[in-house]
């Protein structure tokens, strides 16, 4: 696992070795085992690379790494779990290996292959190839988008890396923010590939390649689609999918234990993550650690209890901390600080710090990401159907009785009452549309009440409209009798790579841990992504064909306990000891300076909150992220 970064040129400058350098410097978090940089003889090329040793953790393994004739260089950040396999394949065509490390297997393969060799990988990575004697190469995005890659394309030159800050260090982004995706945070929570928050500089999106040659980069594009590689095979025979389930989970678990240093996993005590934890147990024989943080000011939040049952029916080395508020509040500034973009998805607090504690026993830990989308486990796949129930009601009943009572009683989790009225607000706002524009609007951290947030003239159904369009291709492709299986495929190309990965991406190697999601195995993902939606979500029950998998595997108060979210009570934080930083940290002057949001509208969003007439966490939160980076990363970075 590493942190890479690199620069092409087409204008005949010399890539500037000192800038690479500093890059790679504030890349480091990713990598703290070694660093080094190479420039091309011409120097018109220039990678970098930072090195946590996880696969032969010997010197051998430092990148930049250069075939023996040093005609093919690579700078890769991931990890190759059937390296192998492909190490063997590639012996048998005469090439010979001098470590032990996948970063050369991959460097054989491609040298080898090419492009078409990306397909033969079984893993993540993001990563960029070099050939200089053709004066060509690429780069590549795993499949899910597991690991990240941004870039800008500033004159005739090609800068990339691991994160923005780096590429910051590469070349002159001016720093101006793309407005469309700073309402797709406020919005949504997240920014999806291939905006990030700043308009010169993308992000290559999952699955995807970028060439380039002595002339200039080519248009990004894919090489893999999950929908068109998904099965259907044994869409037929329940009983037969469940086995396929709980197999394909078992070995993709195996293939994930690969490493020199130790490993570990998360456990939350939810289903997903035990199901990792259970297998990664089962396959090496011996007790493994687990790690779980709980709250000893907050029994509402506090997974730990669950997680320590969970561990002690395993059998593992189960390590938990339980923090207290002031705790969760000290790390929230110095992370902020780490983010070289805003992210919208709180949970990035527990995550970031589960991390940090894993890292103290083990280098690498599994997670149980991605179990929701690919099997049904959020409530907004449900929705679909309770929507259709509810509009099935008399309206007389309804829009006469029920509703009114809701609307006078407001919308806050601060009771269950009032945590229903809001789920239920949440709800009604997908009456009368289709599928996918249902979805978008459950997707949403804002409500329709905190659009006045934006400046007059924005319109937030506008942006719904337009992330509709772009996001048609993705379901397209999908059954159009089973509109829910569609809506899958949507959030793990969509939302899962731009929120969920992100987030543990950035939480997990600020503190230099791996993290691996055994969930997103090719394989896997092709059975689930053909299974009918049905045998997923049922009557109102998620993930039913993954608990079925597992009844009699696991205990059943793992596979019949209610779904709860990683999370810290932001909201409450918000109206109490959070309140001093949002409001010095979300001022007029900050909130202007973002061109599209209105500081008054904020300030009667935030009232609301406060006053619990509604329940805005979720967008304040962001907001606070937002203006947190822009006044204090990118202003601190402009007058440097």
């Amino acid at each position: 696992m590493c942190g890479i970064a690199g620069t092409i040129r087409w204008d005949g400058q010399p890539v500037e070795r000192d800038r690479l350098t500093v890059a790679c410097a504030s890349l480091r978090h990713r990598g703290p085992d070694d660093s080094d940089t190479w420039v091309s003889q011409a120097r018109e090329v220039g990678l970098g690379a930072v090195r946590l040793a996880v696969l032969d953790p010997s010197p051998a393994g430092r990148q930049p790494m250069h075939d023996p004739s040093r005609r093919f260089h690579l700078a890769y950040n991931g990890e190759l779990y059937n390296f192998r396999e492909i190490r063997q394949a590639l012996i048998q065509e005469g090439v010979t290996f001098r470590t032990e490390t996948d970063t050369e297997v991959i460097l054989a393969a491609i040298s080898r292959w090419g492009p078409e060799s990306l397909l033969r990988f079984d893993g993540m990575w993001a990563l960029a190839f070099y050939d200089s004697l053709e004066r060509c190469g690429f780069l590549a995005r795993d499949f899910f988008g597991i690991k990240p890659l941004v870039y800008a394309e500033v004159g005739e030159c090609l800068h990339f890396a691991s994160e923005l800050d780096a590429l910051r260090e590469l070349t002159s982004v001016d720093g101006e923010i793309d407005q469309h995706a700073l309402r797709e945070h406020l919005q949504y929570g997240f920014i999806a590939a291939p905006r990030t928050i700043f308009r010169q500089a993308r992000r290559l999106p999952p699955g995807f390649v970028l060439e380039f040659d002595h002339r200039g980069a080519k248009v990004p594009r894919r090489y893999f689609d999950p929908v068109s590689n998904r099965r259907t095979d044994i869409a037929e025979d329940y009983g037969d999918a469940r086995a396929a389930v709980r197999q394909l989970i078992t070995e993709s678990v195996i293939r994930r234990r690969v490493s020199d240093v130790p490993i570990g996993a998360f456990l939350s005590g939810g289903l997903d993550s035990s199901i990792v934890a259970w297998h990664l147990a089962k396959s090496v024989g011996r007790p493994i650690a687990t790690f779980c943080i709980g709250y000893a000011d907050g029994a509402a939040y506090d997974e730990s209890p669950a997680a320590r049952s969970i561990a002690r029916w395993i059998g593992t080395n189960h390590h938990e901390i339980m923090l207290s508020h002031g705790e969760v509040l000290a790390a929230i500034p110095p992370l902020l600080d780490h983010l070289g973009e805003p992210v919208g998805d709180s949970s990035i607090i527990p995550t970031s710090m589960v991390s940090r504690f894993a890292r103290e026993h083990v280098t690498v830990a599994l997670s149980g990401d991605a179990g929701d989308e690919l099997f049904g486990g959020y409530w907004r796949y449900t929705a679909h159907a309770a929507l259709e129930a509810w509009q099935r009601w008399p309206g007389w009943i309804r829009r006469g009785l029920i509703e009114p009572i809701m609307r006078r009683g407001g919308t806050s989790r601060s009771s269950a009452w009032q945590n229903r009225a809001r789920q239920l607000h949440k709800l009604l706002r997908g009456a009368g549309k289709g599928w996918l524009d249902r979805h978008l609007q459950w997707s949403r951290i804002m409500s329709p009440e905190a659009e006045r947030v934006f400046s007059n003239g924005v319109a937030a159904g506008d942006l719904d409209a337009e992330i509709a369009e772009s996001v048609a291709p993705i379901v397209a492709p999908m059954p159009r009798e089973d509109p829910l299986n569609a809506i899958f495929a949507l959030d793990l190309q969509h939302q899962l790579p731009s929120d969920m990965l992100q987030k543990v991406d950035l939480a997990s190697m600020m503190h230099s841990l791996e993290v691996r999601v055994p969930f997103l195995d090719d394989r896997l993902v092709a059975l689930a992504l053909g299974l009918p939606s049905g045998w997923k979500v049922r009557g109102g029950l998620r993930k039913q064909i993954l608990i079925d998998a597992y009844r009699g595997h696991l205990p059943d108060e793992v596979l019949d306990r209610p779904k709860r979210g990683f999370e810290v009570p932001v909201g409450e934080y918000l109206r109490g000891p959070l309140r001093e930083m949002f409001e010095s940290v979300v001022t007029r002057e900050t909130v202007e300076s973002l061109g599209v949001v209105d500081h008054a509208g904020v300030q009667r969003v935030y009232g609301d909150h406060l006053g619990r007439r509604g329940d805005h966490a979720e967008l304040l939160w962001a907001l606070l992220s937002l203006c947190w980076w822009r006044s204090r990363k990118l202003g601190r970075q402009r007058a440097s």
